[in-house]
């Protein structure tokens, strides 16, 4: 799909060719719940979001991390106000959503970014991943993802404002194997947030669904930025810039791929095939390359610690 056909596929009532400011999803004092908030990129959308002047409600595992980013938002140059909450979602626990639910019944919310996110630890075929790891990324990726959108969701509605922006990954793009079940979730996400974008179109609630490449992260494993590789606050700047804007690399509804590079590449990938058998052969000799430098360096490892 060409990129001047995207505004075929959007409804005319939500075509835009630049991005919406961030204060036409709320006013000042409003809140922005940011999940996987204490590292990489939930870190950069956590003091982007704060920079313009939105109050911060953090949500991610680590409580001391929380703490010490919580400190530095509060403490900046806009001096917002913050909320935590540690939160394991691998655990999946109606106690820890309760206690989010209670937190937010009272904030006038009017962003909430569904960043939390889990991969493998390193590339593993299918038959060979463990059961909980499979367990684990389902529930962190997809379950974690619909629970908080189900909570916040309503209010923004209710309000006729607000964002709902999720991360996805070039992973859901492209069938990645040794990253089957991480590959897989992420398509999920694709698919209904686009969904979800169709069922509030009039509601004054925009739907965003965000398309990465790699990212400099602890998820990525990568520390040097390149043509391809942007670090978190340059993805983050880009993301935010073009919330709602149409005409996106990929031509499909309430997404875009925002960093400039990372268009380019799915523009590229559709030309080819993104499900085809070229696509998928350079997917499985990449991750296998990457599967067996990880082993070696664990087999290192091991070799030292003896």
């Amino acid at each position: 799909m060409i990129a001047g056909l995207d505004c075929v596929l959007w409804p005319v009532s939500s075509i835009e060719f630049v991005g919406r400011q961030l204060r036409s999803f709320g006013p000042k004092g409003s809140w922005a719940l940011v999940t996987g908030a204490s590292d990489g990129l939930g870190k950069e959308y956590s003091t982007q979001l704060a920079a313009a002047g939105f109050n911060v409600l953090l949500v991610s595992r680590t409580q001391s991390k929380l703490d010490a980013l919580a400190s530095t938002l509060s403490t900046g140059p806009k001096s917002v106000q913050t909320k935590t909450l540690a939160m394991d979602f691998t655990k999946n626990s109606d106690a820890d959503y309760k206690k989010l639910e209670a937190m937010i019944k009272d904030l006038d919310l009017a962003v909430l970014i569904n960043n939390v996110g889990l991969s493998h630890d390193i590339p593993v075929p299918f038959l060979s991943t463990s059961d909980k790891e499979i367990a684990d990324i389902v529930t962190v990726n997809i379950t974690g993802t619909l629970r908080i959108t189900k909570l916040v969701a309503p209010l923004l509605v209710k309000r006729k404002r607000g964002l709902i922006l999720t991360m996805a990954s070039f992973g859901g793009i492209t069938p990645t194997p040794l990253l089957a079940t991480y590959s897989g979730s992420k398509a999920f996400l694709q698919q209904w947030s686009t969904a979800l974008g169709g069922e509030l179109l009039g509601t004054g609630v925009t739907v965003q669904l965000v398309q990465s490449y790699l990212v400099t992260s602890a998820m990525s494993k990568i520390r040097r930025t390149s043509l391809m590789i942007p670090n978190p606050r340059q993805f983050v700047k880009a993301a935010l810039g073009k919330i709602g804007r149409s005409g996106g690399a990929q031509g499909i509804a309430y997404s875009s791929s925002p960093y400039w590079s990372h268009g380019l590449l799915h523009w590229a990938l559709l030309q080819i095939g993104t499900m085809g058998g070229v696509v998928l052969a350079i997917n499985r000799s990449m991750h296998e390359d990457i599967r067996k430098r990880a082993l070696r360096k664990a087999e290192r490892e091991g070799k030292k610690a003896t």
